[in-house]
């Protein structure tokens, strides 16, 4: 009978650990995720915008300069899920490294 208590409590103990280190790795993922966000949003806010606060940036797909809306993904309102130019614009306006245009070009 000891040898079976001994088991259920090294079960217990493993099995207890395995879920606290589980919940750590589930939030320490979430953190990230969070911070990841972050860094997209404050890039996103720091793009030059027009009178109507719209991101000034480049279109990679059509190369011309384009006002147009971020959407809560920080998607330009003529994103085509799909498309590579638009992926690739998706990732550098999340990156900072988008091209942009300001009034006096």
């Amino acid at each position: 009978m000891a040898d079976r208590d001994e088991l259920e409590g090294f079960l217990r103990t493993t099995l207890q650990d395995a879920g606290s280190r589980f919940e750590r790795l589930r939030r320490s993922a979430g953190l990230a995720e969070a911070r990841e966000h972050y860094e997209s949003a404050r890039n996103a806010a720091g793009l030059p915008e027009d009178d109507a606060g719209r991101a000034r940036i480049v279109c990679r797909r059509y190369a011309e300069r384009r006002a147009t809306r971020l959407d809560e993904e920080f998607r330009p309102a003529c994103y085509e899920a799909g498309h590579p130019d638009c992926e690739g614009c998706l990732e550098d306006v999340r990156e900072g490294r988008v091209e942009t245009w300001s009034r006096s070009q």
